[in-house]
């Protein structure tokens, strides 16, 4: 017995030794290079041209121009692929670069049209790579011209994207949204876009804006299109992913323009199959609150009121069935996800559907259906500027 104890002992003496020595293996946070952002564009010669964002904690080197710290720098490889590009930049820091941190990926809107598989494949296999970055498109340019940018209302520049994509008013997607529409069946991904504004001093001043400009359709891994803004804007509502929007509409006889923000986006999508036909209905239901009033109507009165719904739900129905004309007979991408849901509602034609898709998607007879209602008039009710006499009630 008195043995036993002695082994048992002598064992935990020596756990206690192993835990107080420490990770053998360990890596120290001032080794490290945390990445803040990283972008992928397309060299004259074909490859791969990577660059990332390095944010420089405080009390690295100034700046000799304004004599203000720095906050992040930006290194650059061309490779034949991505990996390579990223030992090459590796090569040129002195500290293990570190990617957990890193908030957004740029994709150069060359690049994307030549496509992006092997770019995406990198971030499927890497377990350092976090599927919650986001991931965008640079409307013609490069991506590491983002990463350059010093943005005024942020110390490292690339966390502004994510102050951006979080106010919803535009197509916010990430590394696991695109991974998930690239693998499932009847849809075609999407990434936001993102566009640096020119600087109006000109000089060799950088620019310190960007500013979000619209969606990136995707097909078979390649960049076929950009939607504006008025197009996102009908995107978003008939995807199923708008949160919040505002609508403006001119009525009639140049009576004037009125705005409303969309509060609350509800979207229904019916499909049903008539011989080879494909039929859809797209049902759209909002409601909002009036911002804008520039004609003479009292909206608060029960039957303006209802013109100006009327007036607003025509413009929201065009909006939509273009953004529709566009995905069907330009782009030929189904990006609103019908082939998706004729999977989910009819998966037994859906086999039969689903190796034609590509042709049978632009034939599809998609219809749509708006219900908007006001909630309440409140300031907008009679326009203030003008008399009783003026305003029509």
């Amino acid at each position: 017995m008195k043995h036993l104890m002695k082994q048992l002992l002598c064992l935990g003496l020596l756990a206690n030794l192993l835990l107080l020595s420490g990770c053998w293996d360990r890596t120290e946070i001032n080794d490290l290079a945390f990445i803040t952002g990283s972008a992928f564009d397309l060299s004259k010669s074909g490859k791969y041209i990577l660059s990332i964002q390095i944010a420089i904690p405080q009390g690295g080197t100034g700046s000799g121009d304004t004599g203000q710290q720095e906050k992040f720098f930006v290194l650059s490889a061309e490779g034949s692929n991505a990996s390579e590009a990223f030992e090459l930049i590796q090569k040129k820091s002195s500290r293990r670069l570190f990617t957990a941190h890193r908030s957004v990926i740029f994709i150069g809107e060359s690049l994307g049209r030549r496509g992006i598989n092997d770019v995406l494949d990198v971030f499927a296999h890497d377990p350092r790579q976090r599927l919650r970055t986001y991931i965008m498109v640079v409307k013609g340019g490069e991506g590491k011209r983002i990463l350059e940018t010093r943005y005024p209302f942020e110390q490292v520049s690339v966390e502004s994207i994510k102050e951006l994509e979080g106010l919803d008013t535009e197509v916010a997607v990430t590394l696991r949204d695109y991974y998930i529409s690239a693998s499932s069946q009847g849809i075609s991904p999407v990434m936001g876009v993102i566009e640096p504004e020119v600087n109006p001093q000109g000089g060799e001043k950088r620019n310190e804006l960007y500013r979000q400009a619209g969606t990136a359709i995707f097909k078979d891994a390649k960049l076929v299109g950009i939607l504006n803004g008025n197009e996102t804007s009908g995107f978003l509502w008939a995807a199923d992913r708008m949160k919040q929007g505002r609508i403006n509409a001119v009525l009639p006889n140049g009576q004037g323009i009125v705005g409303i923000v969309l509060n609350a986006t509800k979207r229904r999508m019916v499909t049903e199959v008539q011989g080879d036909k494909v039929k859809v209905k797209l049902k759209l239901q909002g409601k909002g609150s009036i911002v804008e009033n520039n004609t003479h109507l009292d909206v608060s009165r029960p039957k303006n009121r209802a013109l100006v719904e009327q007036v607003l739900e025509k413009s929201i129905e065009e909006q939509v069935r273009h953004l529709i004309s566009q995905l069907q007979k330009k782009y030929r991408a189904d990006s609103l996800g019908i082939g998706q849901e004729l999977y989910r509602e009819h998966p037994k034609l859906w086999k039969q559907l689903q190796n034609s898709w590509e042709d049978k998607f632009p034939e599809a007879e998609v219809s749509v259906a708006v219900q908007l209602s006001i909630l309440g008039s409140g300031m907008a009710g009679p326009p203030l500027q003008f008399n009783d006499k003026e305003i029509i009630k």
